[in-house]
């Protein structure tokens, strides 16, 4: 007999089912992850309204915001701020660099923060640049922490999105930097061998590095 080790009260781990909860958000109440059942979503959190490498982050969220909705997900901004405030804050990028925020954003007085554990240690309520991206099914995948004064790099997670998709529809892993890899370009890697028998009959294969690992085109 297997004994799982007793998970403690916190925030969403890699695999653990988004916590539900109802927000205050700029396009009105949501239901999280209920509303956004069948899409994966992206829950990222900013320091604070009107500052500079956040206004900076909200400008390429805008930007490749139909790619995030190509890959069928969406977008969910979070600070511990005012829901006026975050009005605010959006309707000045509007006017002063001509960018629409087309996603919405939650108001909180820091009770969603500290239940997702984006507070920075030191940093009063200010909330760390977090990102929990959510399956289709409600199912935490990636999570990313940034600190206050480090940008996030929005390419990077379009790029994990498509690989958590193509890993899933094929039952493959996909290596560094795909679809650029140093070592197989756009290839994917073939899970491992499950038996003595398996990891022979890969040996020499034309697409292997060895029996452990191999890869393919899809």
């Amino acid at each position: 007999m297997v004994c799982k080790p007793e998970r403690t009260e916190g925030f969403p781990l890699l695999g653990d089912a988004f916590p539900e909860m109802t927000v205050q958000t700029t396009h009105g109440p949501k239901n999280i992850p209920g509303d956004y059942a069948g899409k994966w979503f992206m829950l990222f959190s900013h320091p604070a309204d009107f500052t500079p490498v956040c206004t900076t982050e909200f400008v390429s969220f805008a930007k490749r915001y139909e790619d995030f909705k190509e890959l069928n997900c969406e977008l969910i901004g979070l600070s511990a701020d005012q829901v006026f405030s975050h009005i605010k804050w959006v309707e000045w990028i509007k006017d002063n660099l001509d960018v629409e925020i087309p996603f919405p954003i939650i108001a909180d007085n820091g009770d969603i923060a500290n239940r997702l554990g984006m507070i920075h240690p030191g940093k009063g309520t200010n909330t760390v640049r977090a990102v929990f991206l959510v399956d289709p099914e409600g199912i935490v995948r990636l999570i990313l922490y940034y600190p206050q004064e480090i940008g996030r790099n929005v390419d990077e997670i379009l790029r994990a999105i498509r690989a958590f998709q193509v890993s899933d529809a094929n039952g493959v892993a996909v290596p560094a930097n795909w679809p650029n890899n140093e070592l197989i370009g756009d290839s994917v890697i073939i899970p491992p061998p499950k038996d003595e028998e398996g990891a022979k009959a890969r040996r020499g294969s034309e697409n292997c590095f060895d029996w452990w690992f191999c890869h393919k085109k899809l």
